[in-house]
Order: C-alpha cells, then structure tokens, then sequence
C-alpha cells in the first residue's frame, strides 16, 4: 500500500483553503458590485444592530479602539520583529521572508481590492461616516487574520496536540473580536468583514505554500525536540532542515 507524503497533502489542503477563500472574497465582492438585495439588507441589518452609536461615551469609544489594534500594520510589525529576530539568530532566512512578505504586502493587496470595488463605509455619524477610506474588505480584518494564520502556520510544528487546539481557538478568538470591533465601531459591514477575513487567510496561506513554509517544508520550523503529538513524541530533526539553520 502506498503512504501518502503528509507534505503534499499540508500542500494541497492549503491550497483548498486558499480557493474556498478566494471564492468567499469574490463572492462577496460581487454582491457587493451588483447591489444584491440580500446581502444588502444582512450588511444594513447587523450594522444597525452592532453599532455602539453615535452617543457612545468616550470610555467605550478608547476601550473598542484598543480592542481593534491588533488589526492594524504597526500592530503586526511590532508583534513580528522579536520574531524575525530570533529567526534571524537560527538563520531561518526562508522563514523569515515568508513571514515579511506576507504581513508587508497584505496591506497593498487590501488596498487594491477596496478600490476595485469601491464600496462606501457606513453612513453613521460618528462611525464610517467619518472615513474618506473604501469599505470591502476591510483591512483590519485582513490584517488580523494574516497575522493569525502566521502565527499558527509558524508554530504548528513546535506544539503539542492540546496547545494546538487551544493556539486555533485563541487565534479564531482574536479574529472575530478584531471583526467585532470595526462593526461595533461603525466603519464596516459584516459583508466587509468577512471578506477580510477571507483574504486575509488565502494570501497568508498562498504565500506560505509560495515559500515552501507549511509544516515539513524548508520554510517551516522543525519540531521542538520532546513535543508530543497525539500519543506520540516527535524527535527534532538532526542537521536542521537545510534551510540553513541551526538546531
């Protein structure tokens, strides 16, 4: 009986990832293009139901500021370099790029698309109203989930069974908290926030698949030594993983 090679299969898994995203993104973009009734009544109705409102007090206002910067670049550039430096340290010079060039470009690749579809913020007074900015998709959105797929691609082959579970569930968390906040503030539609979302995920993982750097490829880390996975435990690799880098 013939094994199945789990690099190609982490390959292709992530690649079906990066379609069903591609796909919500494009989805939703085209409802957004073509005005579609149903999504445009969802868009309208969660936004109003969401909204913190134009009264809100200061104390709410600073507190959903502070809970939506994580999905801002800074956020993600100061979170990255103590990371990058210590890739750097283990000469991991693939894995660091993948990690640069997936949190820098998200923000362009966001950029074009607000201007391909062109859609407006919504019309709250002290919300997205006050933005000269385009809505779909939203960048905070992308942005988080960029950093979260990161994190988690970048940490998968280092955790145990139990800590992955509890690093997805905690990731997923931070994602929908930092979607929350740009509907509770007012400057995106939950149509906007999805498709963040979605693209940021697919780009994530399509650049990771770019740099070979999905678990078992030059790009990825190699297990700690002593991680138990499942039943088993994982021994580190001896020579590292040819990517230059040390043990």
């Amino acid at each position: 009986m013939l094994q199945r090679d789990p690099r190609r299969t982490t390959v292709r898994r992530a690649l079906a990832a990066v379609g069903a995203g591609i796909v919500v993104l494009l989805a939703l973009g085209v409802g957004v293009l073509a005005g579609w009734a149903p999504q445009v009544r969802l868009d309208n109705a969660v936004s109003r139901a969401l909204y913190a409102g134009d009264d809100r007090s200061v104390a709410t206002d600073v507190l959903l500021e502070v809970l939506t910067t994580p999905g801002v670049a800074w956020f993600r550039v100061v979170v990255s370099l103590p990371v990058l430096f210590w890739l750097g340290t283990r000469r991991a010079w693939r894995t660091a790029g993948w990690v640069v060039a997936a949190n820098v470009l998200i923000g362009p690749v966001t950029a074009l698309l607000k201007e391909a579809f062109g859609r407006v913020r919504p019309a709250f007074e002290n919300g997205g109203a006050a933005y000269d900015t385009l809505s779909f998709p939203s960048g905070h959105s992308s942005g988080i989930a960029t950093l979260a797929t990161i994190a988690l691609v970048l940490a998968w082959p280092r955790l145990a069974a139990r800590q992955r579970r509890l690093a997805l569930a905690a990731g997923l968390a931070l994602v929908v908290l930092v979607g929350l906040t740009r509907m509770w503030l007012g400057v995106h539609f939950l149509s906007d926030v999805v498709g963040g979302w979605a693209l940021g995920t697919a780009w994530t993982l399509l650049v990771a698949v770019a740099f070979d750097a999905l678990p078992g490829g030059r790009g990825a880390l190699p297990p700690r030594e002593g991680v138990v996975s499942g039943s088993a435990t994982v021994p580190a690799p001896p020579g590292g993983s040819g990517d230059g880098r040390t043990p």
